[in-house]
This record gives C-alpha cells, structure tokens and sequence, in this order.
C-alpha cells in the first residue's frame, strides 16, 4: 500500500457529496434500554467522486487519474469543500483559529488538529495532511515565522520548532487542510452516451488513516 502526496482535481470534487461516517455498536436490551458503545475513536469521512463530473473531459481527467493511483491501491489527497479550513468556512484562515496544545519548555513537536464543538461537548480531530503555504502558526500572541521559526511536514501535519514554546505558552495554528483517501472501487463504469443525457458514474472515496 502507498499514499501518492498528489490531490484529485479540486473542480472534480467540487459538488462531490459525502461526509463523516461513524460507527455505533446498539445492544437492545431486554428491558428495552440501549447501551451503545464506539469502536472507533475517529470518524470516516466517505465521498462519490463521480457526482462532481460535469463534461467528457472530466471524466477523461478521472480515468487517468484512477489509473495512475492503480485503483484502490494507492492513496491521494481529497479536497473536502464542505470541511477544508480550520476556522469558519466564510473567514480567512488565521493564526489563532486552533490551540494545538500547551508549551512545556522542552516540547518541539505539535500535530495539527481540528476542534470540532456542539454545546458542552467536543471532539478533535487529527489533521495529517496540510495544504502548503496555507499554515500559520502563534506561540501565544507572538506569529511565527515558517521556515526560520518552525517547520510543517506536511505529510504527517507535525509541526516543529526550532525552539520549544515556553512552559504554559498557548501553541495556536491556522491551516487549509485535505483529507487522505483511497479509491473505494477497482471499477470504473463509464458510458459516454448516458452521460451526455445527464448520467454520471458512482466512483465511491472512502478516507484511510494515516
């Protein structure tokens, strides 16, 4: 199994539809009371790649593309339009959008996340695939500078500094973000005629953990 650090073509996936995916396990018992409990500690996010398709070129660009990745074998980098930024979708990226953690005076290293918030509860998410010139990072209110400051590998989405952020120091970042994936098909059914009329081909992407 590979990862090709390469992103299918963002205007293919615009106006793709998926979304996160859990997985509850639900015992009914006999008194009628539910006890539910998760095996996993993170969601999968799903997508139909095939409904972004709007011409015979785009499905031209699919094709070598799903042949390049050779199927399901490889996985790619997948632009989420619904969930791409760290911060509101409508603003700009900025330095303070996440808090990545809390400086220890000796701590170099710091993943990139995303908090996500809903009343008195949370869940935060792993980032690991960073877009390039997209982060900005702060220690405390102090904005660091890429390259001289810190590093990003944006493989992994670990950020390094180049001196560690004092002891109680707020760790902050801002980033545009993708989403690792695989092609969930080793088929591709196209049919040229049935797509001029207004039929596009299910080409399914399921999210695959880094």
């Amino acid at each position: 199994m590979g990862f090709h650090e390469i992103r299918f073509p963002a205007n293919l996936s615009f106006g793709s539809i998926g979304g996160p995916e859990r997985r509850t396990e639900i015992v009914t018992l006999a008194n009628g009371f539910e006890e539910r409990n998760t095996p996993w500690a993170h969601s999968r996010r799903r997508y139909d790649a095939g409904v972004g398709l709007r011409s015979l070129e785009d499905v031209e660009a699919l094709i070598a593309f799903f042949e390049a990745r050779r199927g399901q074998l490889h996985g790619f980098r997948w632009k989420d339009w619904s969930d791409y930024r760290s911060g509101p979708a409508a603003r700009a990226v900025t330095a303070f959008d996440q808090n990545l953690g809390t400086g220890t005076g000796g701590q170099t290293q710091f993943g990139l996340r995303k908090t996500y918030r809903s009343g008195a509860q949370t869940y935060v998410r792993p980032i690991s695939k960073p877009v390039a010139g997209s982060l900005l990072v702060a220690v405390d209110r102090d904005i660091k500078v890429e390259g001289q400051e810190f590093t990003v590998d944006l493989t992994t989405g670990e950020i390094t500094f180049e001196t560690a952020p004092p002891k109680g120091a707020e760790v902050y970042a801002g980033f545009e973000f993708d989403v690792p994936v695989r092609f969930d098909t080793d088929r591709i059914q196209c049919s040229m005629a049935s797509f001029q009329a207004g039929d596009v081909p299910s080409v399914p992407v399921v999210e695959v953990r880094i």
